[in-house]
């Protein structure tokens, strides 16, 4: 116990939990620290699909992909906008979606949020990662044990609590926000005014002779260049994920929680529409291709500030905002099956929360997850990305259509020009939809187009399972309780402390009483047949059997014989179980009650407990009794006696 108070903290009594809400500082740290991240592999993701039309042709085409990216990311964000007011609770894709278009579309807008998350932790992890491995080359080999360790650190901090991982997270981010800006803009006027020279000073420059020496050779079809800058688009759109995160997450803001959470994710769109262009510009500039060893970032970093403090210092603060990335869905993955639990469609274990007030079992479930998928793909980015994204933009699809159905029907002041901001919205990203399962199928998409089915299919037969398991629990009360004939069976192997006690607890719930003893020697038998008759305490003694040395057969067939004999029979089976002082020395034991309790478990009116001798712990009755004399005979030297 205190080891895990020491790790997790003390637990936090239920009215903690409005003191646990965050401010917009932390907020936004913990809130957008996964969209704003993604300008660390965002232009990596674009470059690297247009790196076939060579360098200068790449970079320039990659500034006009990633200013439609913007101008979509700034339609998303005011679309999501209205739905942190139109749902002050919380305007999840899952809520907006069930509520307006119906059950089907609400589940799957919940497969699609939990897949994205779960990718999220994978990719965010990975690509931070990714940033320490470009510093550090020798750290690639153990690129998977870094990976599993950041995800460990990640959930222990958010079993924490959300104000302490959100306390933990805000300086990394904003340390991250601040090397952003001096990157860009020291960056940009070193680029602009030295921008005639090929290479000085370790930058390097764009001239026209370096243009056309890095271009193709010869140009693409107009067809062949469509599909390229689709592809790029929908690569580059990695960028958006994590938007919904703020919408998703109203209640976690402190009160006004609605203007709150709105103004963050007005700051959340700038920042990241700022980071990712600016990013794509610079490598415009700088004609930075990204590497299997170095990222984009990491370059731009080296030519900006050189290999020196400031550039370390980029890295780590890079490593930390991807690593902490994944807090996003750390956050949001428990809150979103917390409601599912709740609905019905994941198990209810998943809507409780912990010591710290946090979904202890969600976390620990991301974690596991996520784990295995990084250990799978190795923790590479590249491998990750194809899976990414594309279920964010169903949600996001989804999310706008049940918007614009909720104002059409609520028909609020203003509702019509809302809703054709929710329409336009949910027509730019279903095309983005298509477009990304079109053109990375063939890559990985293809598994998360499988996966999010499966997830719906799981989800349906939990609920099923839930609405079964409720309609045959449920008692009208309208029929009368009658008593059942009781036999309780003591199964012993000797006449010990152990086998005594829970014959008495036996004799105290009912009046047939039957010790039954697995015969495996006939000779132990024999013996003890004697003892029990020299016992005498009033109880038959039933000697089963048992030629392969079997307990628990002859036992289980017993108690089916009985069951047989009257309609209705109630057999409860009172196990003796010794239990040892010390943890090693249950290795020196065998579990016969566990067995027995586990044999018996499917069976329909047999109820099966236990009755435990605790080792050292035993008392005499003697001692008790002589106890009870003492206090009886002892003087009365109260006031009141006196």
């Amino acid at each position: 116990m205190r080891i895990k108070q020491l790790v997790f903290g003390r637990p936090l009594p239920s009215e903690r939990l409005e003191h646990e809400r965050l401010n917009k500082k932390t907020a936004l740290a913990v809130l957008s620290s996964d969209a704003i991240s993604s300008v660390a592999y965002a232009t990596d993701q674009i470059l690297m699909v247009l790196a076939v039309l060579g360098t200068a042709a790449a970079v320039r085409y990659t500034v006009p992909v990633s200013a439609v990216i913007v101008g979509l990311l700034v339609l998303v964000g005011l679309s999501y906008r209205q739905t942190i007011f139109a749902y002050p609770n919380g305007g999840g894709s899952y809520t907006v979606a069930r509520e307006n278009l119906g059950t089907g579309p609400g589940l799957v807008a919940a497969a699609a949020l939990l897949t994205d998350y779960i990718m999220t932790v994978a990719v965010s992890i990975a690509g931070g990662i990714a940033a320490i491995t470009s510093a550090y080359h020798s750290l690639i080999p153990h690129t998977v044990l870094l990976c599993l360790v950041s995800i460990a650190v990640l959930a222990v901090i958010n079993l924490r609590g959300v104000r302490e991982s959100g306390g933990a997270f805000s300086v990394p981010t904003y340390v991250f926000m601040l090397m952003m800006v001096g990157l860009i803009t020291y960056g940009g006027y070193r680029a602009y005014f030295a921008h005639a020279a090929v290479v000085t000073d370790g930058l390097i420059r764009v001239d026209p002779v370096s243009v056309q020496q890095h271009g193709l050779l010869a140009a693409p079809s107009a067809i062949a260049m469509g599909y390229l800058l689709m592809r790029a688009f929908a690569e580059g759109c990695a960028a958006m994920t994590g938007v919904e995160a703020i919408s998703n997450g109203v209640m976690a803001f402190k009160q006004p929680a609605q203007k709150n959470a709105a103004s963050t994710l007005g700051w959340m769109v700038a920042i990241l529409g700022v980071f990712f262009l600016g990013t794509s510009l610079l490598a415009r500039y700088y004609m930075v291709m990204p590497t299997m060893t170095d990222t984009v970032l990491s370059q731009l970093a080296n030519h900006i500030f050189g290999r020196g403090a400031f550039y370390y210092v980029f890295q780590y603060s890079t490593f930390a905002i991807l690593v902490l990335a994944a807090n996003t869905a750390f956050a949001d993955f428990p809150r979103l099956s917390g409601v599912l639990a709740r609905d019905g469609y994941m198990p209810r274990q998943l809507a409780a929360r912990g010591d710290r007030l946090a979904f202890s079992n969600g976390i620990i479930t991301l974690g596991v997850i996520a784990g295995i998928i990084l250990a799978i793909f190795n923790g590479h980015t590249n491998a990750l990305i194809p899976l990414y994204a594309v279920g964010v933009f169903i949600c996001f699809t989804l999310s706008q259509a049940g918007m614009v159905m909720h104002w059409r029907r609520t028909r609020e002041p203003g509702w019509k020009w809302k809703a054709s901001l929710n329409g336009i919205g949910a027509i730019a990203t279903g095309i983005v939809s298509i477009l990304q399962v079109a053109t990375k199928f063939i890559e990985g998409a293809w598994i998360v187009v499988l996966i999010i089915p499966l997830i719906i299919v799981l989800l349906s037969k939990i609920h099923r399972h839930y609405t079964q398991f409720e309609s045959e629990v449920r008692f009208s009360g309208q029929s009368p309780i009658t008593p059942l004939h009781h036999t309780v069976v003591v199964p012993v192997n000797g006449i010990t402390k152990a086998s005594a006690g829970a014959l008495v607890y036996a004799t105290t719930i009912s009046d047939e009483v039957v010790a039954v003893y697995v015969e495996v020697d006939r000779r132990v038998t024999a013996k003890m047949k004697a003892d029990w008759e020299e016992w005498d305490i009033g109880l038959p003694l039933v000697v089963l059997p048992s030629p392969y040395r079997s307990v628990l057969r002859p036992l289980v067939e017993y108690v089916e014989s009985l069951r047989m004999i009257t309609a209705g029979e109630l057999i409860t089976i009172v196990v003796p179980e010794i239990v040892p002082k010390k943890w090693w020395e249950h290795l020196l034991h065998n579990k016969t009650a566990l067995y027995i309790r586990t044999a018996f478990l499917f069976k329909p009116n047999v109820v099966v407990t236990t009755v435990p001798f605790l080792l050292g712990h035993a008392y005499r009755l003697r001692d008790l009794i002589d106890h009870d004399d003492q206090v009886e005979e002892a003087p009365d030297d109260t006031p009141e006696a006196a």
